[in-house]
């Protein structure tokens, strides 16, 4: 079975910091990392070589140094990595359309595999957009996959109830953070990975559409204040004082 990973590069979110005084993100020294979720859909992937064999290549859009990301997702167990190096200016659009030349460039595959949405600005977009311009059927937020010989059967997770769905091959599956718990390589795997190819491609070398639609013309993040209030009186009288002091700022009707 030819297995196919979406995985994303991000600045690792916990890390992240806001500058007090413009209230824009400081992103200089931050890590990268794969996302998350992709990570989960790594893992999928992996359990599903297991059970049917087969191939599993990572397409990850980004710089040159997210070259070192696709590698910890090569010691997971994927076999091979492809590297698209985007325009200076991209968007979602342009990500998909990247991801889809180099899908259709890489030529077989059974299940394409996306986490839900990335870490960094959970859009959610990607895998949705990517099934459009395949032109094969999806299966986003799925919790569990079955892929068998001729089918694949996902449970998706649509908040208050859960959906069982088939589908034929070819597919692309969006999984959830909650579909398992990715594997941490051993040592052994790790300098293994060294030797497992990574193709890199340029844009201009994909049958792609790379004119941005839509411009991000700024960023901030959110302040957090505290206003460190502190009842230190009866129990309930602090209870009492906590719901006023809640019901006066709007937090409870």
């Amino acid at each position: 079975m030819d297995i196919i990973v979406c995985a994303k590069q991000v600045i690792d979110v916990s890390e992240m910091k806001v500058d007090p005084n413009t209230k824009k993100p400081i992103l200089t020294g931050v890590a990268q990392k794969i996302s998350d979720i992709d990570k989960n859909a790594m893992e999928e992937a992996i359990k599903i070589k297991e059970k049917n064999g087969g191939k599993i290549t990572v397409v990850t859009v980004g710089p040159a140094d997210a070259k070192e990301r696709i590698k910890e997702l090569l010691a997971m167990g994927a076999d091979e990595g492809v590297l698209v190096n985007p325009p200076d200016e991209f968007d979602y659009r342009v990500v998909s359309n990247l991801l889809s030349g180099a899908i259709k460039k890489i030529g077989n595959y059974d299940i394409i595999l996306c986490g839900e949405a990335s870490i960094d600005l959970f859009s959610g977009q990607i895998g949705p957009r990517l099934a459009g311009l395949l032109n094969v059927p999806q299966i986003t937020y799925a919790q569990s996959v079955n892929a068998e010989k001729e089918k694949v059967t996902a449970e998706r997770n649509m908040g208050d109830q859960s959906i069982t769905t088939e589908s034929s091959y070819p597919v692309l599956i969006t999984v959830t953070k909650e579909i398992n718990e990715p594997r941490l390589p051993s040592l052994m795997q790790i300098l293994g990975a060294a030797n497992k190819p990574i193709n890199e491609w340029s844009a201009d070398s994909l049958d792609a559409k790379i004119d941005t639609k839509v411009n991000i013309i700024e960023l901030k993040g959110v302040s957090m204040e505290r206003k460190n209030v502190i009842f230190k009186e009866d129990v309930n009288d602090s209870i009492t004082k906590l719901v006023d002091s809640l019901a006066k700022e709007g937090l409870l009707r």
